[in-house]
Order: C-alpha cells, then structure tokens, then sequence
C-alpha cells in the first residue's frame, strides 16, 4: 500500500502539484516531490485517518499547496479523450450535473489500470458513511423524527438519481457491477464528499492531493478545545441577555466576517491552478485543516459521511406550533444552538408568541429587533422551553446515560473477540438486537462471536454515528433547560430585588 501510495505522490508531483509557495507553475523543472515543502501525509485517528501535517511553521493566509488544472479530474477532463461518453452524456440533457460527473466516474473506474486517473483512483475511499447509505436500522437509531425524515428523504432521493442515470449506464454498458445501485452510491457519495467548486461546472472537481485535508468548521478557531458546554453557559453573565440586541448585533457582524472566509480554496484564473491557502498559523507537526463551509453534524453525515465532537455550527430544532412560526424568522432559524441558547430568530418569535394577541402589534418591532419585552415574557419564555426540551427527552426511546452505555458497548465490539451482551441488555437492548437481526448474526449462548463480518462493521460504524448524533442532540437539549434556569432565577432574584427596593 505504501509503494502504491508512493508511485501516486510521483504521478502527482509529474503533473505539477506542488505544496512549494515559491515553485512557478510555467517552470520546466519538476520538483522531487509535490509534498515536503509546507505539508506532509500523516494519520489522524481522531480525524478518521490520513489527512495533512504542517512540515514546518505555517503562517495564516499563506499558500501551502497549488493544483494545476490539468490535475483536476471534471466532467469536462474525463469526457475529454472518450468520444463514446462525451456523446452519450451530451444526449441525456436532462440528468444533473452530479448525476453526469458521477457517471463518469463509474465508467473511469471500469477502464481498470488502463485508465489515465487510475493511481488517483486508488486513493478514493471504496466505502462512505453519508446518510444515502444507511440501512432502515440505522436512521431509526437517529431517534429524533426531523433526523430520520431528512435521510429517508436523502435515501429516497439518491434512488430517484439512480434510476435516472441508469438509461445512461446501460447506453455506456458499464459493467453489471458497476451499474448497481451500491456502486451508486459509491460514485455520488465521492462526487458529494471530495468536490470543490470550479466556476465551470456546478458539479465540481475532484482535486488529486487536495482532497487529503481534512475538515474544521469555521469558527472552531475560537475555542481551544472541547469544553463543557454546561460550564460555558455558567460563565456567561445572565446579563448579556437583558442586552441581547447589542449582543447579536456583534454576532451577526462575526458572522458576516466569517462568511467572507469560509472556505480556504478556490480555482484561481490567473495561475490555472486550485490554490490552498493555510486558514490558521499552524505549528510544524500540527494537521492542517480546510473548512468546506458551515454545516450542522446532520448536514455533515449528510454530504461528507461523518460528525464533529464541536462543532459551534451544530442545531437542535424544536417541534413547534403553527402559531409560533412567523414569516418574519425562516423556520431553520428556528433552533437552539450548540452550546444551548436559542437562537436569535427562535428567541425573537417566542417572545412576540409569549405576548398576549392584542398586545403583539405594538411590541413586534422590538422582539424582531431582539430586545427583552419584559422579565415576566422572558421567564414565560424560559420555561416553556424547559417544558418542551423536557417532553422532547422524554419522548427519546433512551437518555443520555444510555446512550453513553451504548457507545461504550459499540466501541467494545471492534476490540473483543467475544462480548457478552447480557452485560448490556438492560440499556437500549432491543435496539442491540435489531442490530444482529439487521446484520443476519448469530448469538449463541448470550454471545456473539468475533471478528465480525466487514458489512456488519460497517453497519457498526453507522450506528456508532446515529447514537452520537442523536446523544449530542440530548445534550443541547439538557444544555438548553440549564440556561434556561439560569435566566429565570436571575431574572427572578432581579425582581425581588426591585420590590424590596420600593418597598423600603
């Protein structure tokens, strides 16, 4: 593997990728190695593997790595030299651009060694754990129905896309097994997965090296590391929510910033080239990471087949009631945020739904401008989400504590030869059980004997991401009622205060 390995990083440094800030895209020598300079490959566990290391100090903005456009791997690029693709492609106008690359890489892939792209290919993971992929089991163990409703939506989408392309496949005589739908969702999962935007084509590039960086969601730079996010709430003064429009005001301004600087590469005209640049001072050693953009965990396991332990982009929606709702807030602004405050928009909406009907008209404009109404509207506001992120945890089919059992029990599964599930069965054992029927195992005598079969360890991962997912949700639920408290007994203490003030 690590010859193959070697003989792609010299096929890539031929064709003029370079991570050398000084190396002249038009210049006729070819350096050693397209790595070595600013970067080099390194494996990150807690990453989910390989992904890219500073080799020496790195400053923030600074080009670390540059992609000639020759190296990219489009729809224009594969059908350059295939005639036979080229026209069948042209003749099915009414395919997407995703579902026309996603062909394409099908049909590169059956071309074997003889393919041009063929060391590159051999880089490109051969499974994904995007939500297209997910067995019924597995988007059930989300729990939460807006969680589930999105991946049947995104599973029955990508069947749609397959049976549409499936002409087209037939019409390229693409080999059986590369014209089913697993290996659909292979070739869509890599167009969703590893693309970058190219100006040309809306479905994107494949960029050989390039696709080696791993993910950080913008304005993780703020925090160190993980922190406990209950402890975070307490350490933010319960006064800043009496301010809450100063406070948003410079919030929504951080946002426009970092909007500016989401993602840290683009096709540059001038050179011809994909160029990356480093989106933070790194330290020799350090991973160096690329920001896609913002997304939640779902949107992640969505496109990208994974989740982040931090991630300041992560949502929890509430189920609420149509008179809550106003045209004024988009209802995906409707949430509670990842460290547990609502939103600014579900704040705002709660606020004017709080306020008796014939008073509404004449405080709106300060709840959408993001002022307190009064203490007592805020402290209805408080709890009745309390009252509803109760209900929701409640209605979960498991607690946060179980779920932190099931995880453990996952993770044991990979490192025992045998595990004895009775040691389990009283948390979440009807959902371990569906696992076994869903992966056809076998347990004898309250065992199950290991190594598992690879399908089932996939399916291990996939539900390992459903049950983080869903306990991380839990816990901005639980993060939610904290704050939630935490206002009322301020806002509380401040009203006593106030009467015993007049009262003396």
């Amino acid at each position: 593997m690590e010859e193959s390995f070697e003989t792609f990083l010299n096929w890539a440094t031929k064709l003029g990728i370079t991570d050398s800030p000084q190396h002249n895209l038009l210049s006729q020598s070819t350096p050693s190695s397209c790595l070595g300079k600013s970067l080099y490959v390194s494996h990150f566990p807690e990453a989910g593997g390989r992904g890219l290391a500073a080799i020496r100090d790195l400053r923030k903005s600074e080009l670390i790595l540059r992609v000639p456009k020759s190296a990219l791997m489009t729809r224009e690029s594969l059908t350059a030299n295939d005639q036979k693709l080229a026209s069948c492609i042209a003749r099915h106008t009414h395919l997407s651009s995703t579902q026309k690359l996603s062909v394409c890489l099908l049909a590169e892939m059956g071309k074997g060694k003889s393919s041009w792209w063929h060391l590159y290919l051999m880089q490109v993971p051969r499974h994904y754990d995007t939500l297209a992929s997910f067995t019924k089991f597995e988007t059930q163990a989300l729990q939460v129905d807006d969680a589930i409703w999105t991946t049947e939506r995104v599973i029955s989408k990508a069947e749609s896309d397959w049976k549409e392309a499936y002409p087209l496949m037939r019409e390229l005589q693409l080999k059986p097994q590369l014209s089913t739908f697993k290996a659909w969702l292979w070739a869509s999962a890599t167009v969703s997965s590893r693309t970058m935007h190219v100006p040309w084509d809306d479905a994107g590039c494949l960029c050989p090296v390039g696709d080696f960086f791993n993910y950080a969601a913008p304005g993780e730079e703020l925090f160190d590391g993980e922190e406990d996010l209950e402890s975070r709430n307490r350490d933010t003064t319960l006064q800043s929510n009496i301010l809450w429009d100063d406070k948003d005001s410079q919030e929504n301004k951080d946002a426009e910033q970092l909007e500016r600087r989401l993602t840290d590469a683009g096709y540059e005209k001038d050179v011809d080239a994909y160029c990356f640049y480093a989106r933070d001072n790194y330290k020799k050693g350090e991973q160096v990471f690329l920001s896609y953009g913002t997304y939640t965990n779902l949107e992640l396991l969505e496109h990208y087949g994974f989740r982040l332990n931090v991630n300041p982009n992560e949502k929890a929606f509430l189920p609420l009631e149509a008179d809550i709702h106003s045209k004024s807030w988009p209802q995906e602004s409707l949430y509670i945020q990842w460290d547990g405050k609502p939103s600014f928009a579900l704040l705002s909406a709660l606020r004017l739904w709080a306020t008796p009907q014939n008073q509404r008209k004449f405080v709106s404009r300060l709840a959408y401008s993001g002022l307190q109404l009064s203490a007592e509207n805020e402290i209805a506001v408080m709890k009745w989400l309390v009252a509803n992120c109760h209900t929701l945890l409640e209605r979960l089919p498991s607690s946060i504590d179980e779920d932190v059992l099931l995880l453990d029990f996952i993770d044991s599964m990979h490192m025992y030869p045998i595990h004895e599930v009775e040691q389990i069965s009283f948390a979440c054992g009807d959902e371990i059980i569906s696992f076994f029927e869903d992966n056809k195992l076998q347990k004898n005598c309250n065992a199950v004997a290991f190594p598992l079969p690879s399908k089932a360890i996939r399916s291990l991962g996939r539900w390992k991401l459903s049950v983080q997912w869903r306990l991380r949700y839990k816990q901005i639920l639980v993060c939610c009622v904290s704050y939630c408290k935490e206002v009322i007994e301020f806002l509380s203490s401040q009203h006593i205060s106030c009467k015993k003030a007049i009262l003396t």
